[in-house]
């Protein structure tokens, strides 16, 4: 990790996003256009995946009344109550090398997972 990380407060749930990945979300914010006052990234799981479970990131223009927010390395968060359980604890880092470049994932609520890294089990 590269940068001072800096965890979501208590909020029922917490976790890091990097400072690389920080940097990202508010490139993505800034291209998509949305009021930067109000805007976010939306981190939830989705069931799929051959796994069971999947990472999903948006940026959304606001929160949803029953979201949990915080803000993070600069970057408002925006969890659902479901994705919650399953995201405490997580950190979200942004990496770039010859193979490409993405978001990734560290999860400690993992039990498992597939072979090409794109969901898991809990």
């Amino acid at each position: 990790m590269t940068g001072i990380d800096q965890q979501a407060p208590a909020t029922g749930f917490s976790l890091v996003i990097t400072a690389r990945a920080a940097e990202e979300v508010q490139k993505f914010i800034a291209q998509e256009q949305v009021p930067a006052e109000s805007a976010g990234l939306r981190v939830s799981v989705l069931p799929g995946g051959c796994s069971g479970f999947k990472y999903s990131l948006n940026i959304e223009e606001r929160a949803l009344d029953d979201d949990m927010v915080a803000e993070v390395n600069g970057v408002r968060v925006f969890v659902d109550g479901f994705s919650a359980q399953y995201l405490t604890g997580i950190t979200v880092d942004y990496v770039s090398s010859m193979q490409g470049s993405g978001f990734t994932f560290s999860n400690p609520n993992a039990t498992g997972g597939c072979g090409c890294g794109s969901s898991f089990t809990a």
